[in-house]
C-alpha cells in the first residue's frame, strides 16, 4: 500500500504526523485531494477542514484558520496560524463567535472592521462545519 507522509503544523506545535493514503484539503480554487505521488504543489488553505485518511482507513479531522498546504514528492504539509483536531473544538465558542461576528456585520462601520468581521465569521462557520463533520463520522 502506497501511503505519503502528512505534516500538520499550527503556530504553537505540530499537531499531526504520519502516514497517510490520502490528504483532503479546502484550497481557494475548490477541494484538494492528495494521494501518494501527487504532483509537487504550493497552494493557500481556506479556513476549513483538513482530513487525513490513515493506512488502516481511520480518517482523522482537523480545523485549519487557513494557511498553506504544500505538496512534495514524500510529503504533504500543512502550515496554518491555527491548527485544532476536530475533535478538540470547542462548539459553544464557535456560536459565539459566529454571532459576534453576525452582529458586527449587521452594525456595518468602517470596512476595515467589516473586513475582519467577514473573517472571524469564515473561520467560526468553518469550525462549525469541522464538528458536524465529525459527528457524522462518528455515527457510522
Amino acid at each position: 500500500m502506497s501511503t505519503i507522509r502528512c505534516d500538520i503544523v499550527g503556530a504553537e506545535s505540530e499537531i499531526f504526523h504520519g502516514q497517510a493514503k490520502m490528504v483532503i484539503a479546502s484550497g481557494e480554487a475548490g477541494e484538494l485531494g492528495i494521494a501518494p505521488r501527487h504532483a509537487p504543489l504550493i497552494t493557500r488553505l481556506k479556513p476549513g477542514q483538513v482530513r487525513v485518511q490513515l493506512e488502516n482507513g481511520e480518517e482523522q479531522c482537523f480545523y485549519v484558520s487557513g494557511g498553506i498546504l504544500e505538496v512534495q514528492p514524500q510529503v504533504v504539509t500543512v502550515l496554518a496560524d491555527t491548527a485544532i483536531r476536530a475533535r478538540d473544538l470547542d462548539e459553544a465558542a464557535a456560536r459565539r463567535a459566529k454571532e459576534n461576528a453576525e452582529r458586527l456585520l449587521a452594525n456595518r462601520t468602517d470596512a476595515v472592521e467589516i473586513a475582519q468581521a467577514q473573517a472571524e465569521l469564515l473561520q467560526a462557520v468553518a469550525q462549525l462545519r469541522a464538528i458536524e463533520q465529525l459527528r457524522k463520522q462518528m455515527r457510522h
